[in-house]
């Protein structure tokens, strides 16, 4: 690979840029479902949001010798530490005139989204002289992750319709939305985990992998995904091209997930894996442009 396209690539991905703008996506996701124009104040929160939420996570983990870190990615964020911390400050100071655009049911939203992912990443609790944080109790990484995504996506956008009278989406539309949602992330959050099992184990995060085993993990990413062409299935009135740009993308995400049994490369889940939500959205465009 070129050095200079190398270099590119890590910046983008290693300073959390990529993820934040899969977060983009997935707003946009949810306005073109829903057939209404973007607010471009609630994809530039999701976008600082994002981005200021996973360098605080980054910063909070920062191991005792990063450079000898086996990871690419530890590696070059602790190798550029002064350049996150300066992302990190503009994402957090954009996050405050951007919410001031908001509704007050949506900075209720946002507020609440935020003391959960602070306090998944901090020991606030402790039990037997022993801190942890969320993230430490069995089972409940994956749920709180995918129900942060699903929530900030797709409930921050409607909340903000609403509120605008550009649209009124029922509340089982609504269920329906985040459901599916919430399945899509599940499933590609979990062969992260499944990459991670070694390290999860030594620092005693009870992740489905750890739980259930790398095969199991497998078998449970592909029956979410199974679970959300279920719902697709069964609460799609017209097989149009919103219901093929979906199908489409649950279907190659679920061979991509299959292969990363065999790919344990980084860049393979940070660009490919992640890669997934900004796809969605465009397969949904595609599918729009072609069936008429």
């Amino acid at each position: 690979m070129n050095k200079y396209l190398r270099q590119s690539i890590d910046l983008l991905l290693f300073s959390n840029i990529f993820i934040a703008l899969c977060a983009v996506a997935q707003g946009l996701v949810t306005y073109q479902l829903l057939k209404v124009k973007p607010d471009m104040y609630v994809l530039g929160l999701l976008f600082s949001s994002t981005l200021a939420l996973y360098n605080f996570s980054i910063v909070l983990s920062k191991p005792k010798n990063p450079e000898n870190s086996k990871s690419a990615r530890v590696r070059w964020i602790f190798s550029h530490y002064r350049l996150m911390i300066t992302i990190s400050i503009i994402s957090v100071f954009s996050i405050i005139p951007l919410s001031l655009f908001l509704s007050t049911s949506s900075k209720i939203l946002l507020f609440t989204l935020a003391l959960i992912s602070v306090a998944y990443n901090l020991p606030l609790f402790t039990i037997h002289d022993k801190k942890f944080g969320l993230r430490n109790i069995p089972g409940i990484k994956l749920f709180l992750i995918a129900s942060v995504w699903a929530l900030s996506c797709v409930l921050l956008p409607i909340l903000e319709m609403e509120n605008d009278q550009a649209i009124s989406v029922t509340l089982n539309d609504t269920i329906l939305l985040i459901a599916k949602r919430f399945l899509f992330i599940a499933a590609i959050t979990v062969p992260f985990d499944i990459r991670d099992i070694y390290q999860d184990k030594f620092y005693e995060l009870k992740t489905i992998p750890v739980l259930f085993g790398e095969k199991w993990a497998l078998l449970i990413c592909q029956g979410l995904l199974g679970a959300y062409i279920i719902l697709l299935v069964l609460f799609t009135e017209h097989f149009d091209a919103n219901f093929f740009g979906l199908s489409l993308t649950i279907i190659f995400t679920g061979w991509l997930i299959f292969k990363s049994k065999w790919k344990k490369n980084e860049y393979y889940y940070f660009l490919y894996l992640d890669g997934t939500m900004i796809l969605q959205f465009f397969m949904l465009l595609l599918c729009g442009s072609i069936i008429l």
